[in-house]
């Protein structure tokens, strides 16, 4: 069956299109979305939490409006998986998704690079600080494995499965299927960048995909969240709220 999914290519283009935007950050408003209803987690699925560190929280040096609120959501609904998985932005010093990379650019620009389009930020998750730490208050005592991505110096990374130049893996494909994994739900920040692109690549993947949307808080640059769940909703990623999982 043709994969519906968005491409490498159609994404960077999407991303590339938010760079020439406004840069205002704003908390997307949740949308109804008539949905089948999901199938209860179990021992086949996993949660994916994303990027809930203090970078992308009120104070953090690429925030996103109410995203400490996402924790004490997550925190319940990981109550209800066998399987967890983080992921953390872990960005090197002047990493290439950096405007302080690229002499007389500003962050939420666009540069060309070898892969395509790539929205310059501010710099933000940098490896080994207090920004780039998970939320204090973050309680996943059952989460088995962290996924760091955007760590090569020449390449950023929003999925949790592939990195931004659309071949390099981090592995998580393969050790969720190693371990009879088949389908996952994602949650943490932000839903138009990081959660929607490991949605997307989830389903490219093989596996079925669920987002919880009031486990999520998005940036919504220029209509980046809209499209962001036209995408998702495509390629078969199914929108889902907390409500629908835990009581």
């Amino acid at each position: 069956m043709k994969d519906s999914s968005m491409t490498d290519g159609s994404r960077r283009t999407f991303i590339a299109g938010l760079g020439t935007a406004g840069t205002g950050l704003v908390l997307g408003a949740f949308t109804p979305l008539l949905r089948a209803a999901p199938a209860k987690p179990n021992a086949k699925s996993a949660l994916i939490v994303v990027d809930v560190q203090n970078c992308f929280v009120t104070g953090g040096t690429l925030a996103v409006k109410g995203g400490e609120e996402v924790v004490p959501v997550i925190n319940k609904l990981a109550g209800v998986f066998e399987n967890v998985v983080v992921t953390q932005d872990w960005h090197t010093p002047g990493h290439v998704s950096f405007a302080s990379a690229h002499k007389g650019k500003k962050p939420f620009e666009t540069t060309k690079l070898g892969y395509g389009n790539q929205v310059l930020w501010p710099d933000h998750c940098v490896q080994g600080t207090p920004d780039a730490s998970l939320h204090k208050d973050l309680a996943l005592p059952k989460a088995q494995v962290i996924i760091r991505k955007g760590f090569h110096q020449d390449t950023d990374s929003y999925s949790a499965f592939t990195e931004a130049d659309g071949k390099t893996s981090t592995g998580l494909a393969a050790y969720l299927k190693a371990r009879g994994i088949n389908s996952v739900y994602v949650c943490g920040l932000a839903t138009d960048f990081c959660v929607s692109w490991t949605a997307l690549d989830a389903r490219k993947a093989g596996f079925k995909a669920a987002v919880i949307e009031d486990a999520c808080r998005g940036i919504d640059l220029n209509g980046s969240l809209k499209a962001a769940w036209a995408q998702m909703t495509k390629a078969g990623v199914t929108r889902i709220q907390s409500s629908d999982l835990v009581a």
